[in-house]
């Protein structure tokens, strides 16, 4: 008949399933308790329904407030549940226990699962976010590089074009020449200043913000001097000048050594800088390596933009970049760029190494994700705890009532005979049974259901009623 009825509700509870999760599992729960208060109903398959259900409850619920509330509900209706319909108050831990073990902690299972997933995609997400944020930030620093490359360019030929017009004019005063020729000079003269106005223009819309400006030509001896004077010890352990290389190439040599030389001031002060510049038949050769901060650096040595774009400025000479912290525990940035010009260096902007730091800041979101995910098994682990903790509370008390509330008078004891009916009996019964037999107590008879109570007075002593098809069977006073 359970099994029979328990089929169509279990049908409505799957159908509920996903939409109102707590409502399934209310259905085998509220199954189990009919059956059974203590919800140690004989049949199998109760339990196997209050896991299942407990567990979706817990992968598909949003919030685990309600489920709470539903757990301290169906708890607190043990209690009248054993004391009216069992008449045994110590049915009522048991109902705890069973509903901790069969139901919340199924419950706890899917709960953590739902949030190992949810913590993982938010993980991800986030440094997907993150890896766009990045690729944005590097997008502007190779803009704001070019430009200065754009500036530096319009410089050097606004410089070569305004000779060439002042040679230009020149020339026009040449007495030597006849009109056409003058006039052919002319043209050249007005052609030459038309370009470079044009080159301006041009430059000028890169440089609408004033710290697009290029930096002013130094040389490889100036800066590591200037570098000196404010107080950052330089060892150049090898110079070779950069007269001879294509412009490009000059500046991301200079570029190169700016940068490495500010980062060590700025994150290692103190440290020794060691500078190494090799020129060789097809390649020039830039290293600055400095050893690691005698103190901790005062700001963050992580976040700049300023190595992503001499990443690009170096690309675009047609060289390639590298940099990194060393063995030692210091920091080296070195370049290599043709001599000849730009040979068309292969790695662009999207290349793999450009991403490094990317896959970095991902893995250490999706590192925090798991701490995360961790911390909430380590509360999944101290509820059940915690819920064995307060059962063992309530038993104490438990104690003292279900003892001075199962105490059967001798008199009611000696007016019970054998062969009542179990209703007769039961009206001039105590309210509670005792919780079992005293110790040691001898075995019931067979095939009889039996009942102790307290003897007033004499705590090891109890009064045993048994019954067999519904009427007393035997009686005794049990040690």
């Amino acid at each position: 008949m359970p099994l029979i009825a328990g089929v169509p509700l279990f049908g409505v509870a799957t159908a509920l399933g996903r939409a109102r999760p707590l409502t399934a599992l209310a259905v085998p729960v509220a199954l189990t308790l009919a059956l059974d208060a203590r919800m140690l109903a004989p049949l199998y398959w109760t339990w196997a329904a209050l896991a299942l259900f407990g567990y979706l409850a817990g992968r598909r619920s949003v919030s685990g407030r309600a489920a709470l509330w539903f757990f301290a509900a169906v708890a607190l209706s043990g209690l009248p549940l054993s004391a009216f319909v069992l008449r045994d108050l110590w049915g009522w831990p048991t109902q705890l226990l069973t509903l901790l073990l069969a139901v919340v902690l199924p419950w706890l299972a899917g709960r953590w699962h739902r949030q190992y997933a949810e913590l993982v995609d938010t993980g991800w997400r986030l440094a997907d976010r993150m890896e766009r944020e990045q690729r944005a930030v590097a997008g502007r620093a190779r803009t704001r590089e070019r430009a200065r490359i754009a500036g530096d360019m319009h410089d050097s030929l606004g410089h070569d074009l305004t000779l060439l017009a002042v040679r230009a004019g020149a020339l026009e005063l040449d007495p030597g020449l006849d009109a056409r020729q003058r006039d052919a000079v002319r043209e050249l003269r007005e052609a030459a200043a038309e370009a470079t106005h044009r080159l301006r223009e041009i430059i000028g819309v890169l440089r609408e913000d004033d710290s697009l400006a290029p930096p002013r030509e130094e040389s490889v001896e100036s800066l590591v001097e200037r570098a000196r004077d404010s107080g950052v010890p330089v060892v150049v352990e090898r110079s070779s000048g950069t007269g001879g290389l294509p412009p490009m190439a000059a500046l991301a040599v200079r570029r190169v050594l700016q940068e490495a030389l500010t980062n060590a001031a700025r994150h290692a002060p103190g440290a020794i800088v060691r500078v190494r510049l090799v020129r060789d038949e097809n390649a020039f050769r830039v290293r600055v390596v400095n050893d690691a901060a005698p103190a901790a650096p005062s700001e963050a040595t992580a976040g700049g933009s300023g190595l992503v774009g001499l990443d690009e400025r170096v690309r675009l000479a047609g060289g390639t970049l590298r940099s990194g912290p060393t063995p030692a525990g210091g920091f080296e940035v070195s370049a290599e760029v043709p001599v000849a010009g730009r040979d068309g260096n292969p790695r662009g902007p999207g290349s793999e190494e450009g991403h490094e730091g990317v896959r970095d800041a991902a893995a250490a979101e999706l590192a925090l994700a798991r701490r995360r995910m961790r911390r909430r098994l380590v509360e999944a682990a101290v509820v059940p705890v915690a819920v064995l903790a307060v059962i063992a509370l309530i038993m104490i008390p438990l104690g003292f009532v279900s003892s001075s509330l199962s105490v059967l008078d001798r008199e009611t004891y000696e007016g019970l005979h054998v062969g009542v009916p179990r209703d007769d009996v039961r009206a001039g019964l105590p309210l509670f049974t005792r919780d079992g037999p005293p110790d040691g107590a001898p075995a019931p008879p067979e095939g009889q259901d039996c009942l102790y109570y307290t003897v007033k007075n004499a705590d090891r002593l109890a009064y045993r009623l048994c019954f067999r098809d519904d009427r007393l069977a035997s009686k005794a006073v049990v040690p």
